[in-house]
């Protein structure tokens, strides 16, 4: 891959008019500003950490190493807003309530990278809102594992897993699940200075444990498939597909490749994170055609086996998540609040 520092003078080049009648605050390297601010291997790009709210939004429209961070996930959540319009035009969720865990899932597909989008665009305000960013970041991925979940107990569950002690307690689980998840992840922020080692573990756990929880009636019909004891399908081929595409995400996450191997060679485009945004999206537009195909082609024997939807298995589950989820964000945040000290401000004079 071409040295993504040659496309910045280009960017700059483009957006000199617009930088004559606004003045974009500078740049910074990776040693001119504190460590919570900082990613590994990457060198340059990196916004003034007191930026204000709107520097944080102007920035999307220049070229920083969060830039591609942001929109590759303010697009696609209109793409899956698109789908969800779709699906309101083509579903009746209202007067068929064995749509209600799609409608449950969908609202937080379309949640999860808008939530991740804002997280990346204000986390340079100051270290306390960057902490915070995040907590809500975590917190919507949390409630994505667990509307994934209330799906898959609808409309994924293996034939002969119906009505079972997992069927009955799957989506109880993961709400719990959603909560271990969150509170996890946001207590690995705080410790990430001083251990980074444990806050990387501590945080891949948390968010492995759900996927793999949720995966559970996935893994199993896959592999059924591949014993030969099962025809492959629209909706088997799809949950392959996501699931591969979740285990890339999953990699490009823990292991920081490209920029590893050549820190400061992909500050502005191709690190990891810029990969892992677009490798989760790709997964959840197959396991959103995995449920849609699942959910036409299962109906006649779920409904069969009484394993119609419930309201409190629906809203019910994901008001309950939403509220204890937003109880462990305030939880972790609101101390952060109280706190006045600032992060000490780039040396501007290494600049000049």
């Amino acid at each position: 891959m071409a040295d993504s520092r040659v496309f910045h003078p280009v960017w700059l080049l483009v957006c000199r008019r617009g930088r004559a009648a606004v003045q974009l605050p500078p740049l910074y390297d990776v040693h001119q500003v504190p460590k919570v601010f900082r990613e590994d291997g990457i060198l340059s790009g990196y916004r003034h950490p007191q930026s204000s709210a709107l520097d944080c939004v102007r920035s999307c429209f220049r070229l920083t190493n969060e830039t591609v961070n942001i929109w590759t996930h303010f697009v696609p959540t209109w793409y899956f807003v698109w789908r969800l319009a779709s699906l309101c035009r083509s579903s009746d969720f209202a007067g068929d309530r064995y749509t209600w865990p799609l409608l449950a899932y969908m609202l937080l597909v379309c949640a999860y990278p808008l939530t991740s989008c804002a997280a990346h665009t204000f986390s340079a305000m100051s270290s306390q809102w960057r902490h915070i960013c995040y907590f809500f970041d975590y917190g919507a991925l949390s409630l994505y594992s667990l509307g994934s979940a209330i799906c898959y107990g609808c409309y994924v569950m293996p034939d002969g897993w119906l009505n079972g002690w997992l069927h009955r307690h799957f989506v109880a689980i993961a709400v719990g699940n959603s909560l271990l998840c969150t509170g996890l992840s946001c207590y690995s922020r705080l410790v990430e200075v001083r251990f980074p080692q444990m806050s990387k573990a501590l945080r891949t756990l948390a968010f492995a444990g759900p996927f793999v929880f949720d995966s559970l009636p996935v893994f199993y019909r896959l592999l059924l498939c591949c014993g030969g004891r099962c025809s492959p399908s629209e909706a088997l081929l799809n949950h392959f597909y996501q699931v591969t595409f979740a285990l890339l995400t999953c990699f490009l996450f823990t292991s920081h490749l490209p920029e590893r191997l050549a820190p400061g060679r992909f500050d502005y485009f191709g690190h990891s994170h810029q990969l892992f945004h677009v490798s989760a999206v790709v997964a959840t537009h197959f396991q959103l055609g995995a449920v849609l195909s699942d959910m036409s082609s299962r109906r006649a024997r779920l409904e069969a086996a009484g394993a119609a939807p419930s309201l409190p298995g629906t809203a019910g589950a994901l008001a309950l998540g939403l509220a204890l989820n937003l109880g462990v964000v305030a939880l972790f945040g609101a101390p952060l609040l109280r706190r006045s000290p600032r992060p000490p401000a780039p040396d501007r004079a290494k600049d000049q």
